[in-house]
Formats: C-alpha cells, structure tokens, sequence
C-alpha cells in the first residue's frame, strides 16, 4: 500500500512490528506456539513461488494464479504483523479492514486493497537472516542452513493455517523477487513446490527499472515513512534504499561503474541477475519469457500445467498484455550486445 494510505496509528504499528528486532521474533514465536499443528511442514505440498528481478511480471502472474482461489497468500490484510498471521487475524478480525482499491505507488496501473496479495514474507528472511544477506550496499546470495529451512517452513505452515474454516487452501503461493537469493534452499524447503522465474527483453526492463527508481526515490524524499517501510521489507530493488544483487561471493562486493541514474546500470543489473539465475537455478524452477507469455497462450497454458491449477472459463479467456516500448538511448554496446544475447539463450531455454 501506498504510505499515505496508512494513519499515524497504523504507521505507529508497522513501527512496532517491523521495526523492532524483538517484537518480530516474538510475534513468530507466539504464533507458532498458538497455532495447532504449525510444526507439521512436510515439504511435500505443491506451493508456487514467483521471483525473478523486479518489473519482470511477478506481480500479474502472482495475482492470475491467486485469482484461481487454490492459494493462500500473505495480503496487506497480514500486515503489519506478518510474522503472526493467525494471532494478528483473530485481533484484526474484531474490527476488519475495508479499504477502497486504489492504484499501487507503482503508477503501473495495479490497483491495491487488503486483500492483494503481496510480497511480504521478506520480513521472514529479514528478521532471521538479513545480517546474512543485507550489506550495506548490496544483496548478497546466501547459504541457509537447515535450522532456518526447518523454521521457514513451520512459517508457511502458520500462514496456512491462518485461514477461515470454510475455506482451507493446502497450497501457498509467494511472490518474493529477493527469493532469486536463495533458490535451492527454497527447494530443500519444498521439493515438490515449482519455482517461476519471468524475464523481460534485457533493454525494455532496464528502462522500466530506471523509470521506477526515480519515481521512488521521489516519493521517499517526500515521506520518510515511505523509505522505512521499503527497508522494513527488504525491497531493496529500486529508490533512495537501492540495493544491487551480488551473487558472487569468493570476491567482495564490486559497486558498478554506472550511476543508478544511468540506463547502463539497469542493464548491467539485468545481465547480472539473469546470468547467475541461468546457471544455478535448481530443477523445480522455470523460466518465463514475459513477451512470449503476452502473445502465445501456450505459455501460460504450460504454467497452468505446471502449477496443477483450474482456472474459470473466463479467467482462460483472459491475455496478458505488455505496455509500450519505451525510447532508450545511451546504451553502451558491449553491454547491449551482452543482454541480447542472454535473452536469446533465455528464451530458447524458457517454458
């Protein structure tokens, strides 16, 4: 949600929550303490997770599959307690939230309400991890070990759990652009769960990622709120918190010779990302060409397939659609030539 959409009550309380190491743990603590059966993970449900670099079409693949009513997904309805879904439902649920859809800060069209899914469980891996993969400066790949997969896991089965009796979903479904840190160890986590990594054509996402950048760091510059807010979610993509991924770590951290001003550095952070997803990505995950799932339906047909979902008779009816292209100049052309080739090799290998 947009930070104006919030009261200084409700702002109060995200300050709370997220902002404070203890609080955070405790919530999680308590709700697994509370919930029946929250230890009861298995690994063996069919959960999704959609990650991939931001402005990718994370967001509309996510809602198209959450729209199928298989899924449980954290929403703004969680928030801000989010590491205590089924404590924070009951105490929500005395008074609940109704709050009109309005276009998300994204200016991209997506409208938001409490009810919209969103990528929230980085609070997860923030409050139990992030001195493990939040630099100063950067992101970086990092290792998890199987007492943090055992409790991720015990942390799905609590959001499960939080759900009305009358209509139980069994299967999560996660959009978390962060998670392309720590793929395998989604995997270990759940075997059986299917990765989908979208990519855009490397120029056109570069431009979108630039375009978001300054728009955020606007907005940050305007509310302070705003910038605490992306921090407390880690969503470290774009804005005055900008943080680039770093999946390299027998070398230290080498900042790009591009400002975040320039088009070459959202390039450069496309290559970058795409380039270590192509050659680590485990076997339950699978690329998606956005422009070829814009206009083949055979792709999304395929995802349909792989994700084990009944979709309506309208919601098949239903094309994704891509803005127009924007005009990009001052691409330097080792990196251009770079970024097509990549994307070349991407789509040949894409679902």
């Amino acid at each position: 949600m947009q930070g104006h959409a919030y009261n200084a009550i409700e702002r109060a309380l995200h300050h709370l929550a997220l902002g404070s190491q203890p609080v955070a743990e405790l919530c999680f603590d308590l709700d697994v303490l509370l919930s029946p059966r929250a230890s009861d993970a298995t690994g063996d449900e069919r959960h999704v997770f959609v990650s991939g670099l931001a402005r990718a079409g994370t967001t509309i693949i996510m809602r198209r599959l959450h729209e199928t009513a298989m899924f449980r997904s954290l929403t703004y309805r969680d928030m801000p307690f989010v590491l205590c879904p089924n404590l924070w439902r009951r105490i929500s649920g005395l008074s609940p939230r109704s709050i009109t859809a309005v276009e998300r800060a994204h200016g991209d069209g997506l409208q938001v309400d409490v009810d919209s899914p969103e990528a929230l469980d980085e609070v997860f891996w923030r409050v139990f991890a992030g001195s493990d993969y939040i630099k100063a400066d950067h992101l970086c790949a990092h290792s998890v070990d199987t007492d943090l997969i055992e409790r991720f896991r015990r942390y799905i089965s609590c959001i499960l759990r939080s759900q009305s009796d009358d209509s139980p979903k069994s299967r999560y479904l996660s959009k978390n652009n962060n998670n392309i840190l720590r793929l395998k160890a989604i995997q270990v986590a759940f075997p059986r769960s299917v990765i989908l990594i979208p990519f855009r054509d490397p120029v056109q996402h570069a431009a979108s990622l630039l375009n978001q950048h300054r728009k955020f760091c606007q907005i940050q510059g305007q509310d302070r709120f705003a910038r605490s807010y992306m921090k407390w979610l880690a969503h470290h993509e774009f804005g005055q918190e900008c943080r680039p991924f770093w999946f390299d770590a027998g070398r230290p951290f080498q900042s790009s010779a591009y400002q975040s001003s320039d088009i070459n550095f959202w390039i450069e952070t496309w290559l970058r990302v795409y380039g270590w997803i192509r050659d680590n990505k485990p076997g339950n995950a699978f690329l998606i060409c956005y422009e070829d799932l814009c206009t083949n339906p055979s792709v999304w047909a395929r995802v349909v397939e792989l994700t084990s979902v009944r979709e309506t008779a309208a919601a098949e009816e239903k094309r994704f659609s891509r803005a127009g292209d924007r005009d990009v100049s001052g691409l330097e052309r080792g990196l251009l030539a770079s970024s097509r080739a990549l994307y070349s090799e991407l789509c040949r290998d894409s679902t």
